[in-house]
């Protein structure tokens, strides 16, 4: 048995030691989203009823493009991160493991798949 203060218990980052980190980075990517996501809709909705040429060059600009990316990129990210921490918290053991490996490649997975549309798309 331990005897320390509720203070001593309280203090420190918590059971899995990266609370705060976890909590940062949700924040950020969260601020970023309040950006992006706004952007990305009216830089999609410009886009959106032309031609596939048009279309075609539309994305083939570099604005366009990159809003695209980063809102692509942050999304999944977030959701990657938020899947992580459900998984942690509620699936114990080698099948917890499992299921984040499984969102992990999952994510890169849909990053890289988006990227190349992207790519392939602007160019």
């Amino acid at each position: 048995m331990q005897y320390i203060s509720d203070r001593k218990r309280a203090q420190g980052l918590g059971a899995g030691h990266a609370g705060t980190h976890h909590h940062w980075v949700m924040m950020i990517s969260s601020a970023l989203l309040l950006v992006l996501v706004p952007l990305f809709v009216f830089t999609f909705g410009i886009g959106l009823g032309g031609s596939y040429e048009e279309v075609l060059a539309y994305f083939g600009r570099p604005f366009p493009a990159i809003v695209s990316a980063l809102t692509l990129v942050v999304v999944t990210l977030h959701c990657k991160a938020e899947a992580d921490e459900a998984i942690i918290d509620y699936v114990p053991g080698v099948p917890g493991k499992l299921a984040l490996v499984a969102v992990a490649a999952l994510a890169y997975v849909l990053i890289a798949a988006g990227l190349f549309a992207l790519v392939k798309l602007a160019l």
